[in-house]
């Protein structure tokens, strides 16, 4: 039976929080669905675009509202629920792949500026907290219990 782009992303996602980004390639994703590399190129153009498309699974359930204070900790969960999910929205995000439905939602609430500040913020800011996370957890570094405090102090900081 074939694999559908839905079994693409999820493969790769499963990839992604088996090795996280360092080590995430188009070839892990074929090992982990049982096909050859190129049978994913059905499925996507390249490397970027299934990027783009794990950035849009990823934060698929965050609703723009006008509470931006309650847009910006939904996409934070979001990106924390994925092993370097804050890294995957980074990507598609600074090489602009792909049109950003959840920026032009969230300005829709404020202003292109606005929306586009605020996502680099916590985009930013959670791709910071999984990197020290993840360094606390293999020991290298003590756990910065300050971590959901900052984060709110910087977004009451944007938002004002």
């Amino acid at each position: 039976m074939a694999n559908s782009l839905d079994d693409v992303l999820n493969g790769a996602l499963r990839v992604l929080d088996k090795y996280g980004m360092e080590f995430f390639s188009m070839r892990r994703v074929a090992s982990e669905l049982d096909v050859q590399p190129s049978a994913l190129y059905h499925h996507v153009e390249n490397k970027q675009t299934l990027i783009t498309l794990m950035a849009g699974k990823i934060v698929q359930r965050v609703i723009a509202e006008a509470d931006l204070a309650a847009v910006a900790h939904q996409l934070r969960a979001a990106m924390l629920a994925v092993r370097d999910g804050a890294e995957v929205v980074a990507t598609a995000t600074a090489f602009r792949l792909g049109q950003s439905e959840l920026e032009a939602a969230i300005a829709e609430h404020s202003t292109p500026d606005i929306a586009r500040t605020l996502l680099i913020y916590v985009i930013g800011h959670t791709q910071a907290t999984q990197l020290h996370r993840q360094a606390s957890e293999l020991g290298l570094i003590p756990l910065d219990a300050d971590l959901d405090d900052s984060f709110d102090r910087g977004l009451r900081i944007i938002l004002n």
